[in-house]
């Protein structure tokens, strides 16, 4: 599964809405839409950590880097390369 499919799959999966048909864009704010919440930020970025081997540093710890699917994806790539 590629990445952007692997991240969107996850946020599906913990969306805080409740009808069937959630869509999310790669470039759709995922907390501006109400999807998600500042809880879901830290189970996301457990996930990433875990996930691809990485840490993510206190500088990186900003909101805009896990507001869309596109920004998270250009987060892990930055950081396995």
């Amino acid at each position: 599964m590629i990445l952007k499919e692997k991240i969107r799959s996850f946020i599906l999966s913990n969306v805080l809405v409740w009808e069937d048909e959630v869509e999310i864009a790669d470039d759709d704010n995922i907390f501006k839409l109400g999807f998600v919440n500042s809880l879901f930020a830290m189970k996301l970025l457990n996930y990433i950590e875990k996930e691809y081997s990485i840490q993510v540093d206190n500088t990186e710890m900003n909101i805009s880097n896990f507001s869309t699917v596109n920004n998270i994806c250009s987060l892990i790539n930055k950081k396995l390369n």
